[in-house]
This record gives structure tokens, C-alpha cells and sequence, in this order.
């Protein structure tokens, strides 16, 4: 479907939050199609999308759903865009949230499958993959991206003149889930993002922690919107005190 729509083009586009957070009738027709095949599957199951499903979960099993990760990438044929797919166990206990059990990150036009089960290590077209080894800050090609708000880019544009003089080089991919699976694979040394709703990063989040990485907020917590960072464990504390120390948590 993703790729007949590239192909066919004439996509009808809509906008979101703001005038850069954009959708197509595809994010919405793939999300649906998603959705129709796991639920058909699984019943009991629940699942939350980013193009507004949103049924609760009867067998403790929860979807996590982002059918096109980097829309913008999508309408320009770009090929950092992904289609994001995780699975969770819901705790009973609310305060005890969920745990991803369960990803998948395919980014079609660079043919490349990722996938992660927990405990069962991370693959790439089922080839097995690792983080990077990177240690020193200097040395590390970090992945990063903006929100859609301006004056939050603005920000975060800004916290960038701290941290790039201080690194390797800065990559922009446009798709947290990318991003994320790049830590996984060796192809970033890390990540960072501010603002990340739970469908960017659930699925990418294990395959990165399953491949070695740390995955967290900048204070050590479960990842979360106000802050994510990717990394190997011994590059991650050195670059997690770097960006708060640059404003990263509250740009």
C-alpha cells in the first residue's frame, strides 16, 4: 500500500498539530489495514495508533502502532520513513505501565526489517545486529530530531550549537523509529529526542536496548516525551550529562 501510494502519487495531505505535522489518506488507510490484521488475529487484544485508534486491551496485550513514521519523508520519496509495529504486556497495576515485549521497524526503501523480542536480541533482515563501541563523545555520530512546534525548534535548534561542537557530526533522519533501529545496528553511535509520543519509540526502543544500547530519558527513567537518549552504556552517561547540561531536557 505504502509503496503503491508513492508510486501512484497525487497523495491527498492534511496537517496535524501544525502546519509541518502532516498525514495522508495512506497513513490513515495503513494504520486501518494494521489494525483490521492484528485485531482479526488477536480480539483481545488492544491497540493504540497514531492516526487515533485506540481500543483498550481485554487480554493484557496492547499494539502500539505508527503506520508511517516520518510522513514528510514519505510524501517526498525520501527514504527515512518506517512503518512502526510493537507489542505490549499491560501491567494491571497502572502505576506499573507496560513492557514491550515484541518490535518490528520495516523501512521499505532501503529494504531493511528490523525486529526484537525481549530477551531474544535484535535482527536486521534476521541477521543479528549490535550497537556501536564509541566511548568518547568526540568521536560519536549522534542522530537527533526537531519538534513541529517552531518555537520548540527554535529551542532545540539552538541546545544543537552546545552539542555539535562537542561530537563527531549530527545526523537528521526525520523517523525516531530509524533513528533508533541506526543505534541499533552500528550506524549511529547514538540518539536523542525531545517530544516523542509512545508509537515513535516503543517498537525501535527494544530493538535498540536488545542490540546493547541504553534507552532512557535523560535522568535514567523509562523513556518517555520529555527526553529520549540511545546510546551504548558507556558513551550514554557522558552524552545523557552533556545535554542536560546543554538544555536538551527542557527545550
Amino acid at each position: 500500500m505504502l509503496l503503491d501510494g508513492l508510486r501512484r502519487g497525487g497523495l491527498v495531505v492534511d496537517t496535524k498539530s501544525s502546519a509541518t505535522d502532516m498525514v495522508t489518506e495512506i497513513d490513515r488507510a495503513a494504520e486501518a489495514l494494521i489494525a483490521d490484521a492484528l485485531l482479526g488475529a488477536r480480539p483481545e487484544d488492544g491497540l493504540v495508533g497514531e492516526e487515533g485508534t485506540n481500543r483498550p486491551t481485554r487480554s493484557g496485550v496492547r499494539w502500539v502502532v505508527d503506520p508511517i513514521d516520518g510522513t514528510t519523508n514519505y510524501l517526498y520519496g525520501h527514504p527515512g520513513f518506517a512503518v512502526s509495529i510493537a507489542a505490549e504486556l499491560v501491567h494491571p497495576d497502572p502505576d506499573e505501565g507496560a513492557t514491550t515485549v515484541a518490535g518490528v521497524v520495516w523501512v521499505p526503501l532501503l529494504d531493511e526489517v528490523y525486529t526484537a523480542t525481549l530477551g531474544g536480541g535484535a535482527h536486521r533482515n534476521n541477521e543479528s545486529i549490535g550497537c556501536s563501541t564509541v566511548v568518547d563523545p568526540a568521536g560519536a555520530l549522534v542522530a537527533s530530531g526537531f519538534a513541529y512546534d517552531p518555537q520548540r525548534r527554535r529551542r532545540q535548534a539552538e541546545v544543537l550549537t552546545r552539542i555539535l561542537p562537542r561530537v563527531r557530526d549530527l545526523r537528521r533522519m526525520g523517523a525516531a523509529s530509524v533513528d533508533l533501529c541506526s543505534v541499533a545496528c552500528g550506524r549511529v553511535d547514538a540518539f536523542y529526542e525531545r517530544g516523542l509520543q509512545r508509537w515513535d519509540h516503543a517498537a525501535g526502543a527494544l530493538i535498540a536496548r536488545e542490540a546493547g544500547a541504553t534507552v532512557a530519558s535523560l535522568d535514567g527513567g523509562p523513556p518517555s516525551g520529555d527526553c529520549i537518549l540511545a546510546a551504548n552504556p558507556d558513551l550514554w552517561p557522558t552524552l545523557s550529562t552533556m545535554l542536560i547540561d546543554a538544555g536538551a531536557d527542557e527545550a
